[in-house]
């Protein structure tokens, strides 16, 4: 089966999207015709979790329907077209990062894609893998380096992998704005340096980081280098062979897709010679009561049965995007972004973390409220039917950085309309009067 969809409304190829095309492209999202607390839903958390398309949810539904049955392991018609349609998935989502299908490994989110990583590289440190392997082993004296920006899944499997080998682990710092200190970056990727991990784009500043620069530093060094996708992906056009990385990693929730299906993206040659992570059936090629030989990428990393309705569904919101535009979402983004931080940098008592409006920074915006937690200005704006997140977006170490404990973060994305950023911006600049805040 080969998964194509061409949105109700297609919009043109040029420019950034209009309200009015946002307008039609909502029709496709069922969730957003709904309200809470009696207030018409105004959706800015998709830097958490985006909403689906009617296709996305019609192409699990589908696959449920008519061709459910396990892949890679059956001759009947069944499993070959379940087998048929999982793999045309994986081309659709591969070619939306300009990969090989053969480079793009499913997982269940990017954390655990990250986690594949370390705990190959882990194994390979053990030994396994044999010769092909020992470009990933770490040891004693070696040295990982990821930023002081990291999501924590970007940042704690990689402190775990340096406690069980005893390489060291050091991070890029951030200036009083939040920007990376490439001076420090520079000093830090040292001929010892094994593996340099980092964000493409800040889940809380926004900040659109200089790829190019860090993986020239990188290369300089011979270091491995790993991009944090997950809030690229689903609303810049990314081409990997383009950003030159060894790795990238994103999650299909972030992308209109379903919950429980990501991917790891890797140079075909480091792929096959990683040794696997987690092992048991189709990812072997012949087995004895001794030993197992393995298949090469990406089945090698895909033991069991697959996430294969949530592969298809996947699939389906990649051609969604590809259809829609990817030039014009991250215009019309850039756009709602500048009009947030814009907006919110005008309301006394507001600090915006990150780069000021029209710098590289993607479409959310994340916000101090003086004399207010963040949590009370999430139920506030609950109240008015206005979905945000508050926390620490789990990147406490930037959050500690930048002197705070949490922030609320309203994110953006193909489906939001300036109207919708007005009424947030509205709604914000009566949260400190609301509860009293000292002028």
């Amino acid at each position: 089966m080969t998964l194509t969809f061409t949105p109700a409304s297609p919009p043109g190829t040029e420019g950034a999207l209009t309200n009015a095309e946002v307008q039609r492209i909502r029709n496709d999202f069922p969730i957003l015709q709904t309200s809470v607390n009696g207030k018409p839903l105004v959706y800015l958390d998709s830097g958490a979790t985006s909403q689906n398309p009617l296709s996305v949810m019609e192409a699990e539904q589908e696959f449920y329907e008519q061709r459910n049955a396990a892949v890679h392991r059956g001759s009947h018609l069944l499993a070959v077209e379940a087998t048929d349609a999982y793999e045309d998935a994986r081309a659709a989502v591969a070619r939306f990062i300009g990969a090989a299908a053969g480079e793009l490994v499913w997982t269940s989110n990017a954390t655990e894609a990250i986690n594949l990583l370390a705990y190959s590289m882990s194994n390979a440190s053990l030994g396994r893998g044999g010769a092909a392997a020992r470009r990933f082993a770490l040891a004693p004296g070696d040295r990982i380096v990821v930023t002081e920006m990291e999501h924590h899944a970007n940042l704690i499997p990689w402190q775990e992998l340096a406690a069980r080998t005893g390489a060291e682990l050091r991070f890029i710092p951030v200036d009083d704005d939040g920007a990376l200190r490439l001076e420090e970056a520079a000093a830090l990727l040292t001929p010892s340096t094994k593996v340099l991990a980092f964000t493409h784009a800040s889940n809380v500043l926004g900040t659109i980081n200089p790829v190019d620069e860090l993986v020239r530093l990188a290369r300089n060094v011979g270091a491995l280098t790993v991009l944090d996708a997950c809030q690229s992906v689903p609303h810049l056009p990314v081409d990997v062979k383009a950003l030159d990385v060894d790795f990238l990693v994103f999650s299909g929730h972030k992308m209109l897709g379903p919950t429980g299906i990501g991917a790891l993206y890797g140079r075909a040659g480091l792929l096959n010679a990683m040794p696997p992570f987690l092992t048991g059936g189709s990812m072997i090629t012949t087995v004895s009561m001794e030993r197992a030989e393995y298949l090469p990428s990406p089945n090698r990393f895909e033991a069991g049965t697959q996430r294969i309705s949530q592969a298809i569904a996947l699939g389906a919101a990649a051609n969604y995007l590809t259809e829609t535009g990817m030039p014009r979402i991250e215009a019309w983004e850039a756009a709602l972004g500048a009009r947030l931080v814009d907006g919110l940098s005008g309301i006394d008592g507001i600090r915006v973390m990150g780069p000021a409006a029209g710098t590289g920074r993607i479409g959310l915006a994340a916000f101090d409220v003086d004399g207010v937690h963040a949590h009370d200005v999430g139920q506030f704006l609950d109240d008015r039917g206005i979905a945000v997140r508050v926390g620490h977006h789990c990147a406490q170490p930037l959050h500690r950085r930048l002197g705070l404990t949490a922030t609320t973060r309203a994110s953006t994305y193909l489906y939001n309309t300036t109207d919708e950023v007005d009424f947030f911006l509205e709604a914000v600049s009566g949260v400190r009067s609301f509860f009293g805040a000292k002028p």
